[in-house]
């Protein structure tokens, strides 16, 4: 009997936890992001990852231990210099054979304003992973639909993106400045 009481209360303690936890997927077709590269004397390098894919589990409750994921293709790039693409895709630059996917992992986070959120982000690019801030506009469009905006600035030289005569920075500049423009819906 003992048993059954303990059985019992795990899944009803368990019910409890899954019913304040929600679960948000990104709505590929309508999100985007966009990124752009200065470069000294021209046109600069602006491109945005067609296949993106990602998710977002949200304590509505506690508003702890929150969690985002989200990764782009990288093979997917389309840039405005679309004869340097098969460049970027090399080893010179996100080599795309060895690391296809770049990642946003959030890690745990906890919220207290719903409309804006600023967070220290995981950025994993080419295997390096580091921390960048990156601050993020909530907006909900519907009960089941929101819209997050942000922009999130990185070194492209601290991934390596961009080896040999590429890492200099004097022409193609170093700051890479990324839009992103996500829908979430609630499942």
């Amino acid at each position: 009997m003992k048993l059954l009481s303990t059985l019992s209360f795990i899944f009803i303690f368990m019910s409890f936890t899954t019913l304040s936890k929600e679960s948000w997927f990104l709505d590929e077709n309508l999100s985007t992001i966009k990124f752009e590269l200065p470069i000294l004397l021209a046109n600069n390098v602006k491109g945005e990852f067609k296949v993106i894919e990602g998710l977002v589990e949200i304590d509505l409750k506690e508003k702890k231990n929150n969690k985002a994921i989200f990764s782009v293709d990288v093979e997917s790039i389309d840039i405005n210099y679309s004869k340097y693409k098969k460049l970027l895709l090399s080893n010179i630059f996100f080599n795309v054979q060895e690391f296809p996917k770049a990642l946003v992992d959030t890690k745990k986070f906890s919220y207290q304003n719903q409309n804006m959120l600023n967070l220290n982000v995981e950025l994993s690019i080419k295997g390096i992973t580091t921390s960048v801030p990156f601050s993020l506009e909530i907006i909900k469009l519907a009960e089941e639909l929101v819209q997050i905006r942000g922009n999130v600035q990185f070194s492209r030289t601290a991934f390596q993106l961009g080896l040999g005569k590429w890492q200099n920075t004097s022409i193609l500049k170093d700051n890479v400045s990324i839009d992103v423009n996500l829908f979430l819906f609630k499942e």
